[in-house]
C-alpha cells in the first residue's frame, strides 16, 4: 500500500506515549508498505531526529510550526485567541493553510491508496471528501479527557473553560468519527465508549492493542533503592500534572507516616510550573527530560500511576512491566490495559488504599518479586511490538480494501525527502 500518514509532528525524539505507539508501529508498517509522513515540524528540529524518520517512512513532509511553551504568556495569548472559535483549543492550534495546501497536492497526485490521520488534532486539516478511504486512529477518546478534566478542576473559572473545551471536543470528535472510513483505537474500553458516545457508526472500531520494546526494557539491571518510587510520562500532559499534584500532596504523606524515608522521582520532559515546584518537596526529584528512562525506572522499588484524569492506555506501565517492576496504578491509570489487579499489578482508588499497597509492597520482598515476574511475564508473551503489529496492518489493508497483504518487497535504496 502507498499510505498518506498525517500527524502533529515529528516521531523523534521518542518522549511521549503516543509518539512511542505510532514509532513502533510504523517501524513494522514501513517495511512492507510505502510511507508518506506529513507533519509540523519545529524550524529548529534536530537534523538526526528528521534523519531518523527514514526508519518509519519512506518520505517526510513537514510544514514549520514552533509550539508555544504550556503555561507561557504566548500560550495563554494564543488559547485565548481561541476561546471565541468553535474548534477546541487541542484541535485549532494545527490548522495550517500551509498544510492544507501540501494535502491537497498530494492527494491530487491519485498516487495513495489511504489516508492516516493520527490523533485527533491533524482533523481540522483533512478535506472534507477524500480520493482514497481513511482512517482516524485514536490515541485516546479525547472528550473523555476533557470531560474528567471539568469534572476535578475546583475553580470555577477553570471548571467553565475546561467544561467549554470539553463539549467543543464532543462535537468535533463525533463529526471525526463518522467522516472516516475506519477508527482505529488502543483498547476495547476505548472502542465501547466511542461506541456508546457517538454511534452507531457506519463501520466497526477496530482495536489496536498497547505494546511495548519487551527487549529494550528487559534488558537493563541494577539494584532497585529501598523505599524509592518512580512515575514517567510528559510532564507537560495535564493528566500526568494533576496524578503526580495529587499524590505528592495527598498520598505521599499517609506513605511517609509509615515508611518516612520513601522517595519519589518524577521523571519525563517538560514539567511544568506546578510539577517542578514538586521537586522543592524533601525526597522528590524533579528530573525533566531524560536520554534514557531505563536507568531511572530500574531505581526504583515500586512504579506508580497515580492517574485520576485519562484516556486511551498507558504505555509506562507495559515498560515498567518489562522490566519487571510493581506497579501500583488508579483504575484509571489501568484503564484498558489487559491486566489482572493483584496478579500482574496493584489497584488502589483512593489515598489511603493507594499509600497502604506501596507500603506492602515496601515491606514484602516476596510481593514485590511476585506481582513483578507475573508483568513481566505477560508483555513478553503477549503484547511485544512485532505481535501487536499485525492488528494494525490487517485493519489497513481492510480499510483500503486489500482482502490480504501484498507482498511488498523490502524498500531499496529509501532516501528521505523532507520539504520545508
Amino acid at each position: 500500500m502507498k499510505i498518506l500518514w498525517l500527524s502533529p509532528g515529528l516521531l523523534l525524539p521518542l518522549d511521549k506515549g503516543g509518539k512511542l505507539r505510532t514509532w513502533h508501529l510504523m517501524r513494522h508498517l514501513a517495511r512492507r508498505h510505502h510511507i508518506t509522513f506529513l507533519s509540523f515540524a519545529d524550524p529548529d528540529a534536530e537534523d538526526a531526529h528528521r534523519a531518523g524518520m527514514s526508519e518509519v517512512c519512506a518520505e517526510l513532509i513537514t510544514v514549520p510550526r514552533r509550539e508555544v511553551a504550556k503555561g507561557s504568556a504566548a500560550f495563554l495569548l494564543d488559547a485565548a485567541a481561541h476561546m471565541v472559535r468553535r474548534l477546541p483549543y487541542a484541535v485549532g492550534k494545527y490548522r495550517s493553510r500551509d498544510l492544507q495546501r501540501r494535502m491537497t497536492d498530494l492527494l491530487a497526485s491519485g498516487q495513495f491508496d489511504l489516508v492516516v490521520c493520527d490523533f485527533l488534532a491533524p482533523v481540522a486539516n483533512v478535506p472534507e471528501h477524500l480520493p482514497c478511504p481513511s482512517v482516524l486512529f485514536t490515541h485516546n477518546v479525547e472528550a473523555e479527557i476533557w470531560r474528567r478534566h471539568a469534572e476535578t478542576a475546583t475553580s470555577p473559572l477553570r471548571k467553565a473553560l475546561l467544561t467549554t473545551q470539553w463539549r467543543r471536543t464532543v462535537r468535533l470528535e463525533r463529526d471525526a468519527v463518522h467522516r472516516f472510513d475506519l477508527v482505529l483505537a488502543v483498547s476495547d474500553t476505548d472502542r465501547r465508549t466511542l461506541l456508546q458516545a457517538y454511534g452507531p457508526l457506519r463501520h466497526p472500531v477496530h482495536v489496536v492493542p498497547t505494546g511495548v520494546d519487551t527487549g529494550y526494557f528487559a534488558n537493563v539491571a541494577g539494584p532497585a533503592r529501598p523505599r524509592h518510587m518512580v512515575f514517567t510520562g510528559s510532564m507537560d500532559w495535564l493528566p500526568n500534572e494533576d496524578g503526580m499534584v495529587y499524590f505528592v500532596r495527598d498520598v505521599l504523606p499517609l506513605i511517609r507516616q509509615k515508611e518516612p524515608s520513601a522517595t519519589l522521582s518524577i521523571v519525563g520532559r517538560a514539567p511544568t510550573p506546578a510539577i517542578t515546584r514538586l521537586g522543592s518537596e524533601e525526597g522528590v526529584e524533579v528530573t525533566g527530560r531524560v536520554d534514557d528512562v531505563r536507568p531511572h525506572m530500574a531505581a526504583g522499588a515500586v512504579y506508580i500511576v497515580p492517574l485520576r484524569i485519562g484516556g486511551g492506555t498507558r504505555l509506562k506501565i507495559f515498560e515498567a512491566m518489562a522490566m519487571g517492576k510493581p506497579v501500583v496504578s488508579t483504575t484509571i491509570g489501568a484503564e484498558g490495559l489487559p491486566v489482572t489487579p493483584g496478579t500482574d499489578l496493584l489497584i488502589a482508588d483512593t489515598a489511603n488504599a493507594f499509600a497502604e499497597a506501596v507500603v506492602r509492597l515496601f515491606r514484602d520482598e516476596a510481593e514485590r518479586r511476585r506481582v513483578g515476574a507475573a508483568a513481566q511475564r505477560l508483555v513478553a508473551e503477549r503484547y511485544d511490538w512485532s505481535a501487536v503489529f499485525g492488528h494494525l496492518e490487517e485493519a489497513l489493508e481492510a480499510a483500503a480494501g486489500r482482502s490480504r497483504p501484498r507482498d511488498v518487497a523490502a524498500r531499496p535504496g529509501l532516501e528521505l525527502q523532507t520539504r520545508n
